[in-house]
């Protein structure tokens, strides 16, 4: 897991913002994976990340007429043109200000018939087109992701769940502050459909979510804080601004900020560089890969055997020589 530390969340924004598009545009199509897959959240945190996306998109920086998301949860029981579904969200602040095709966008159903059957073809949905490629998400204050409350299953699927009463009390303010008009229940995808996301991003911002992220960081895998099972991720990034570091150890963030700091040098030293996953389709094929590791900062040199090559991408910064086309 890495962790990136920006003074406000408008600069969390942007970077999470750039970081997504590059990653679009990055992305190389196969017969088998045709569209980047997105998974994306809803709520206050994201806000800032959506804004930048449509600035990119407006700056023809970006498109999105080829992308596929899915969106994490929904309420159930309110209509998708209730002012505060999800469906309503996604659209009033992202989904209608782009390029993507409406046909591309999926989000839960709180309203179908069969809420079980639901899950599983959301589950089946994600499969169909090959898995998400990037999940953008948040974190709760009680360190939960989608609606993953405490003592959620580490391994669950996309399934129905009963929201924990802080929940309810922090959506409130969603809800012209009346308790009463707060669902509670949701679809939420689990915590192992965000597991199998190629690349999880998190977003975190706020003094209080400070004690979530301290609690995802620095302590162990926990499913009462079901967000810290991105510790086991090959690939995540947890962006958050200096007043979500409140309660995380000093030397914890001075670490990640040292590691930052040594990925400008080598940037500044040999160009613009990738932090790819090793034998990420859209970077072979690949000559040699120079790698940094973090801990002892030494340079070798590394064959990639299979898809995920030998190395913890976690701990290493790539450099890479595409091979020239003949």
């Amino acid at each position: 897991m890495r962790l990136t530390v920006r003074d406000t969340k408008e600069q969390v924004g942007n970077y999470i913002g750039d970081y997504i598009a590059n990653r679009i545009n990055s992305f190389v199509p196969t017969s088998e994976h045709k569209n980047f897959v997105l998974g994306l959240p809803t709520g206050s945190s994201p806000l800032p990340v959506y804004k930048r996306l449509v600035e990119l998109y407006n700056e023809k920086k970006v498109s999105f007429k080829d992308v596929v998301t899915f969106n994490m949860d929904e309420y159930v029981g309110i209509p998708r043109d209730h002012p505060e579904s999800y469906h309503t969200f996604m659209f009033k602040n992202f989904f209608s200000l782009i390029d993507i095709s409406p046909n591309n966008t999926h989000i839960l159903n709180g309203e179908a018939e069969d809420l079980y059957q639901e899950c599983e073809e959301y589950e089946a949905s994600i499969k169909a087109v090959g898995g998400i490629d990037l999940f953008l998400g948040g974190i709760g204050a009680d360190g939960h992701i989608a609606f993953n409350e405490p003592g959620s299953s580490l391994t669950s699927r996309t399934r129905i769940k009963t929201l924990a009463y802080e929940t309810i009390l922090d959506n409130c303010r969603f809800f012209n502050n009346d308790l009463s008009l707060v669902p509670r229940m949701a679809l939420t995808v689990g915590v192992q459909t965000v597991m199998d996301a190629k690349e999880v991003v998190l977003v975190v911002t706020g003094q209080n979510k400070s004690f979530a992220l301290s609690q995802m960081i620095e302590g162990g895998v926990n499913h009462m804080v079901t967000a810290s099972a991105l510790q086991t991720h090959p690939w995540a990034l947890v962006v958050c601004d200096e007043d979500a570091t409140l309660e995380l150890r000093v030397k914890t963030v001075k670490y990640f900020k040292s590691i930052e700091k040594v990925q400008d040098e080598v940037e500044a030293k040999y160009g613009p560089v990738a932090s790819v996953r090793l034998g990420l389709r859209a970077m072979e094929p690949v000559v040699v890969i120079t790698y940094i590791i973090n801990s002892d900062r030494k340079t070798r040199l590394h064959e990639p055997q299979n898809e995920k090559g030998t190395l913890n991408p976690c701990d290493i910064t790539l450099l890479y020589t595409p091979q020239p086309k003949h």
